[in-house]
């Protein structure tokens, strides 16, 4: 990878990093002496503080932590990708009744155990009539990418927590091959120009190189659409070794989130009137 790129992605990093600890401290300090904070509310539950305050304490602050700390991975990601792709944030075109109706037997057949292939929608191809303005809408997106020498477009539904809700996968496809068609119709006119769909996740949950296991989800996505782990990384690096250039910098940033912790859980255990307000 080029030096250059290198240092951009670690200044990514250590500053979204850096980032997110200012805030995370500004709000658990901010909650100290709030009955109604995130960490002091959860001593209402009483089967949960009978079982000591500091079991308290992290059960309410790890979930918080989560949800936060997901949203930073994904800005980041995006962020670094703008080092390599054109990053957009809707896709603004039509969708077609029969492409709709497309998508709905595509999903009812995978519900049927019917191995998903890319080919599937990418091979499938519709008469665009001359009036289209009846079918016009805008979809927002996080992660779509486009890289210009390729001619090629990505459309990414990361899971920045590493999972994603059994239940929600039939949804998800869904609302990924609307906006494959969304942006393909776009398009249309520019058959150089090539669209892919990939659901990432920013960690592999049975741990990085190790199979992905999640079952429900390979039901409705095929295993060229998937982008698990360090494959994200690598991908929004647009590089082989995007995911140690990106965790060896994380590893050294990292060191502001452990002090931050110990500050944190000093605010609540430091001050008995505080904790207690």
């Amino acid at each position: 990878m080029d030096v250059n790129k290198k240092k951009a992605i670690c200044e990514i990093i250590d500053a979204g990093i850096k980032s997110f600890v200012t805030g995370l401290e500004s709000r658990y300090e901010a909650e100290a002496v709030d009955p109604n904070g995130v960490i002091n509310s959860k001593k209402n539950n009483c089967f949960i503080s009978e079982l000591g305050e500091e079991f308290m304490f992290y059960s309410a602050f790890v979930r918080s932590f989560d949800s936060s700390f997901g949203k930073v991975l994904e800005t980041m990601g995006n962020s670094i990708a703008k080092l390599s792709y054109t990053v957009n944030g809707a896709i603004t075109s039509f969708l077609l009744p029969e492409q709709k109706q497309h998508i709905a037997n595509l999903v009812n057949s995978y519900e049927q155990h019917v191995k998903p292939e890319i080919y599937h929608y990418s091979e499938h191809n519709f008469i665009i009539p001359r009036n289209i303005d009846s079918f016009k809408m805008t979809h927002p997106t996080d992660n779509y990418f486009y890289n210009e020498e390729k001619k090629e477009h990505y459309i990414i539904e990361l899971k920045a927590g590493g999972d994603l809700d059994n239940k929600k996968a039939k949804a998800e496809k869904i609302a990924m091959l609307e906006e494959f068609y969304l942006l393909k119709n776009l398009l249309f006119e520019k058959k150089e120009h090539k669209v892919y769909i990939f659901f990432a996740t920013a960690y592999n949950k049975y741990g990085e190189d190790k199979p992905w296991k999640q079952e429900r989800v390979k039901q409705f996505f095929a295993d060229d659409e998937l982008l698990i782990g360090k494959n994200y990384w690598n991908f929004v690096c647009n590089d082989a070794c995007g995911f140690d250039i990106v965790f060896e910098q994380y590893k050294q940033s990292a060191c502001c989130i452990k002090q931050a912790l110990a500050r944190i859980k000093n605010m609540y255990f430091s001050s008995k009137e505080v904790y207690n307000a």
